[in-house]
């Protein structure tokens, strides 16, 4: 199971600080990470995604990198999704099976107005008490959900078309 946490902040800098000190947690071993980046959105209302630097980018698998990039881009980019083609809709709908509603979308987007930024995290392992007591200090307001394993894994089938494969 992975966790999705979502943290919003009034500004840009504070949330370029929490980004960085998750990203000491990630090699403190207080969370193992799938996928991170630090989101914001200008004054025009335009969507700016920032990852970690090559150098220290997240070993991940094609497919793990893909079922990232399609969290990060359903949750935070697209969260008033309407009308789509039937590929997308049918990972819309794994997605809403996944937990990552449009209700939970829609609060990642009340976060992120004009001038505001948010921390995303896809995590396979967090040490709650340890997360939360070094998170503290940035402030910010947090938004969570859990990914089910077997659902990450459907997920990464039909992104991959690998579903009638067998092992």
């Amino acid at each position: 199971m992975s966790e999705l946490v979502v943290i919003g902040y009034d500004d840009h800098a504070v949330a370029r600080k929490a980004f960085k000190a998750v990203q000491r947690l990630r090699d403190d071993h207080v969370v193992e990470l799938k996928g991170l980046a630090v989101v914001r959105v200008d004054e025009d209302g335009e969507t700016h995604v920032d990852t970690p630097a090559r150098t220290e980018e997240i070993a991940l698998s094609a497919t793990a990198g893909a079922l990232w990039g399609l969290v990060l881009g359903m949750v935070v980019l697209t969260p008033g999704i309407g009308l789509v083609g039937a590929a997308l809709g049918g990972l819309v709908g794994k997605l809403n099976q996944m937990g990552v509603d449009r209700g939970f979308r829609q609060k990642v987007s009340d976060l992120l107005a004009p001038g505001a930024a948010a921390v995303v995290i896809m995590a396979s392992r967090i040490t709650e008490d340890r997360f939360a007591a070094a998170m503290e200090p940035f402030g910010g307001t947090v938004l969570k959900t859990s990914l089910p394993e077997e659902s990450e894994r459907e997920l990464a089938e039909q992104l991959t078309g690998a579903g009638t494969e067998t092992a």
